[in-house]
């Protein structure tokens, strides 16, 4: 990435400023500015997160807010109530208290004397998401945003469920946001204050889990905040982005079919990562793109941003499979929208000679009866941590499932888009999971997931959960995740349906087999049949990146551990992020966590899953703040360790929590949860 310095504006940082709200409490800002920009007023640009203006996500934001600032927009980082240095507590995410205060953050904004009164905003995850959130108020100062990995449905595409089933990421969430709500405001920023502000948050700290359990289907807690209750209500511009490798692509297209206010989509081959850092590669231009964007909507430029076709996606080639790829050799191609007249589907058929191209029905019953402790190798639901956290060699998992392969391919395919099944079936208990992987089938046998699909067989309406008849028979249709990619003349296609993914998917009540009736059962294949163009994006381009020092790198990683004696599996992710120092300030952060998931192969109230995080941040007395030029006061030396653990019996899952901080190496607070949530779904 080309690292610039010559932008055409000076740009002028204020690091901290408090934004009032109505009921008295204050935000935390970061903001840059063109020098001028108080006689010479430009549009702005807001990010409003939880995860910590000055340390958390200062890494990324001094890539990306100066180059904005750079180039003659305000560019405004906010922490939202309860985190960093903004005053008040944090009870949950997205919830309307959250959405009326960055209202109130972007009337400020547009009265300010530096402001033209128009506003974008941006975000990618949580950003991406409230970015959404707030176009759905209509402010008349946000004309357009940029939404990054994001979703229009918080029940069927975020962290909680898939397909009707619980996510182990709920859990893993919950445990990462206890940790990351723990953090102290900077004594540095907000004077004696802090500890008062810190033992605030401590004391009221929500147990997340146990909120986002008690939600088990679509109901009201997950349509608010959901755009897609309706989507007439967005009239600002807005352009959505997502990565292949990245758990939130299926919104995009969703989007694109359904909002109608002025919209663009882009779809690369990265993970839970903006696109000019992101991985794998090739990164692009981001910010140039975002400024082509900004000047349209923001500024009034003609700058052909709207005239080009409206969807870009990269169709990754086939590679042998790999937990995280540095580099994804593939091309660009556009569509006119979405749904794409240039993407027909191709439908296929299951039977008993494979996956054809002819309607052949299955003439005998087959039986899907995976162990609970398969899955082991589909990888992370969310890649975020530059870990190996995508889907290794299948071969493992597919032994333990039920496959159907095509004969080798005539020629290449293209596949864009969300392949769809219709499959009839029935269990032998009154719930079940499905999953059904499509997969690349390499001439030497190695097979590479390339989109999968998964539904909880008694949440098949998301709305309504219902008990199944066993033996009864059902009919199921359901879409797997956009994907772009092509397959390879001589590789083969494979169809591999399951009745459990773990450690990904909790498992059900009971394990359950699922017999395939005889009957046609199919596959629906969207084709792209257009042609390649060169790639439209130019260079990754950033502003110069923070002073940051590394105590230690870090280093994520995956390991699978087996119990030849009682059969278990434990799934045990280590997300070490390093320890670092960032050099302007003398701040000083270390953050890890272990997660280990276990599932016995029959017996599912054996599941269980424990959470650790460590927290530990501070600043010596002797730190050299170099933004003022000068010894800073803020000198301070604290830790927390917090832990989650959940297991589970046919009625209840039962959660266990706690937290415990130190101060100067003196434990100044502990807190214990325990509870149990009814199953009333998964």
């Amino acid at each position: 990435m080309q690292v610039k310095t010559d932008f055409p504006y000076t740009v002028r940082e204020i690091e901290h400023l408090l934004i009032p709200l109505s009921d008295g409490t204050h935000l935390a800002a970061r903001i840059w500015l063109p020098e001028g920009a108080e006689q010479a007023p430009v549009p702005a640009i807001l990010e409003y997160l939880p995860y910590r203006k000055n340390d958390g996500t200062a890494p990324r934001d001094a890539l990306t807010h100066p180059y904005f600032a750079g180039h003659g927009y305000a560019s405004v980082r906010v922490d939202m109530r309860g985190n960093g240095e903004s005053q008040g507590l944090m009870e949950d995410e997205y919830l309307p208290l959250e959405q009326a205060d960055a209202l109130e953050v972007i009337d400020w904004i547009a009265q300010q004397p530096w402001c033209t009164g128009k506003l974008g905003m941006m975000g990618i995850s949580w950003g991406g998401f409230n970015s959404l959130q707030l176009a759905a108020h209509t402010p008349e100062p946000l004309k357009a945003i940029i939404t990054l990995c994001s979703t229009d449905d918080r029940y069927t595409d975020d962290i909680h469920y898939k397909g009707g089933n619980l996510l182990n990421e709920n859990l893993a969430w919950a445990a990462t946001m206890l940790s990351f709500s723990a953090a102290p405001p900077d004594p540095r920023l907000v004077g004696d204050e802090w500890r008062a502000m810190w033992h605030e948050r401590l004391d009221n700290m929500p147990l997340l889990a146990e909120t986002w359990l008690s939600h088990q289907h679509r109901d009201d807690y997950w349509r608010q905040g959901s755009i897609n209750t309706d989507y007439a209500n967005i009239e600002a511009a807005v352009y959505a982005i997502g990565g292949w490798g990245d758990a939130y692509k299926n919104t995009v297209s969703r989007m694109m079919e359904n909002l109608s206010c002025p919209r663009k989509a882009l779809i690369g081959p990265w993970i839970h990562k903006y696109p000019h850092f992101a991985v794998p590669h090739p990164a692009i231009g981001f910010l140039q793109e975002a400024l082509r964007w900004w000047g349209h909507w923001l500024k009034g430029e003609e700058n052909g941003v709207m005239d080009e076709p409206s969807a870009t996606f990269y169709l990754q080639d086939s590679l042998p499979p790999k937990t995280m790829y540095a580099e994804r050799p593939g091309r660009w191609v556009q569509t006119d929208g979405w749904p794409a007249r240039n993407v027909l589907m191709h439908e296929m058929s299951l039977s008993e000679t494979g996956l054809g191209h002819d309607e052949q029905p299955l003439t005998t019953p087959v039986v899907i009866d995976s162990p609970l402790t398969a899955g082991r190798h589909q990888g992370e639901y969310c890649a975020i941590w530059f870990g190996p956290d995508l889907p290794a060699d299948q071969r493992i998992d597919d032994a333990l499932a039920v496959c159907f392969d095509s004969a080798p391919l005539e020629a290449p395919l293209d596949i864009l888009g969300k392949p769809k099944v219709h499959l009839t079936l029935a269990s032998d208990q009154d719930c079940g999971q499905l999953i059904v992987r499509l997969s690349d089938v390499q001439p030497d046998g190695q097979v590479a997931r390339i989109t999968y699909g998964a539904l909880n067989l008694i949440v098949r309406d998301h709305d309504r959960p219902q008990r199944l008849v066993p033996g009864e028979p059902l009919q199921i249709t359901f879409e797997l995740d956009m994907i772009g990619y092509q397959i390879p003349a001589g590789h083969r296609l494979r169809v591999a349906l399951a009745s459990s993914s773990f450690p990904m998917l909790w498992p059900a009540v009971r394990r359950s087999a699922l017999t395939l009736l005889p009957g046609l059962q199919t596959l629906e294949l969207p084709i792209f049949e257009g042609q390649a163009i060169a790639n439209p994006f130019a260079a990754p381009e950033s502003a110069p990146p923070a002073n940051i020092s590394e105590q230690r790198v870090a280093q994520p990683s995956r390991s699978v551990m087996e119990d030849v004696a009682s059969g278990e599996i434990t799934t045990i992710v280590e997300d070490d992020m390093g320890a670092m120092t960032f050099d302007d300030t003398g701040l000083r952060v270390e953050q890890r966590c272990t997660e280990r998931y276990t599932a016995h192969p029959d017996e599912a109230d054996r599941t269980r899953a424990e959470i650790v995080w460590h927290y530990h941040a501070g600043r010596d007395q002797s730190a050299h703040d170099s933004a003022r030029d000068e010894t800073t006061p803020g000198q301070f030396n604290v830790r927390v360790e917090s832990h989650y653990r959940m297991r589970c019996d046919a009625e209840h899952f039962h959660l266990e929590a706690e937290q415990i901080a130190w101060e100067d190496g003196e434990e100044v607070h502990r807190r214990d949860w325990q509870c149990s949530v009814p199953r009333t779904a998964v």
